[in-house]
């Protein structure tokens, strides 16, 4: 257990759940320096910089139109144009994928840290995802530039955005933490994850809307948590034309608390065998 002395955190045997947390709050800063320096390794080594955040999405929502709205002639949510409507599901889809994809390999990255000093270790994988926030806010701002361009006014539902956003990132820590943890234990996660985000992407509702799942798959469909959340966001800028699936919803708040609860145990239980098993 440690002991704590105003500021100061002294290292004994053992570990309660409280203290845990504290030690969390104690290292704040130390969250804080991990995000910004993994911000600024990302940007000063890209020779095109912040563009890819643009790029990527965008050459994502062209190829998605043109596949699901010109050569399968699948309909747009309401009246919004279908680039608008994949691009919507873009956002929260880029910022769960890279969320996870910097989450799991962010405990391997940082070896050298945790084999030489103590601070709580579920620091890393919440601070390689808080780092995707910056590419999600430049990502909003193309929309902006689409919604412009395409003179097309968001939903009045866009004031809770930021209730969808918190929940996508919680999602991600969820799924992120016990994939960290995982990857330390058995290496071969590493290849796992990138082939279970490209599936990922076909079976969430990225480049088509919900609504075309016929009603007796809905509740099975809306088991991904990313389901309600991708609904969620289109819900907020497109308007409530389309049929919100309330019950998906509720579903995806219940499997992102579960996971959470799982990932969560499964990184403590795990945590103390980091620094000789990485």
């Amino acid at each position: 257990m440690k002991s704590y002395n105003e500021n100061k955190v002294v290292i004994e045997a053992g570990t309660k759940e409280l203290h845990y947390w504290r030690d969390i709050w104690s290292f704040r800063e130390l969250f804080f320096f991990l995000t910004w320096r993994d911000i600024k390794v990302r940007y000063k080594q890209a020779v095109l910089g912040a563009f890819w955040a643009v790029l990527q999405p965008l050459l994502t929502m062209i190829i998605f139109t043109v596949i699901f709205s010109r050569v399968a002639k699948l309909e747009t949510e309401g009246a919004a144009p279908y680039a608008i409507m994949v691009y919507c599901a873009l956002l929260p889809w880029r910022l769960f994928s890279d969320a996870l994809a910097s989450s799991s390999e962010s405990l391997l990255v940082n070896r050298n840290m945790i084999s030489k000093i103590y601070f709580p270790r579920i620091i890393i994988p919440l601070s390689a995802i808080m780092t995707k926030l910056v590419e999600f806010f430049i990502s909003f701002a193309v929309l902006i530039a689409l919604m412009v361009y395409y003179k097309f006014l968001p939903s009045q539902n866009i004031i809770f955005l930021p209730l969808f956003l918190i929940l996508c990132l919680i999602i991600s820590s969820a799924v992120g933490l016990g994939i960290s943890a995982m990857n330390v234990q058995f290496r071969d996660f590493k290849y796992i994850v990138p082939f279970a985000i490209q599936m990922g992407l076909y079976i969430s509702p990225v480049g088509f809307k919900s609504s075309i799942v016929p009603e007796k798959w809905r509740f099975l469909y809306s088991l991904n948590p990313m389901v309600g959340v991708i609904d969620g966001f289109r819900w907020c800028i497109l308007g409530g034309t389309g049929n919100f699936y309330v019950p998906g919803l509720v579903i995806s708040i219940s499997m992102t608390i579960i996971t959470f609860m799982i990932s969560y145990k499964i990184f403590r239980s795990t945590e103390k065998t980091f620094a000789d098993k990485i």
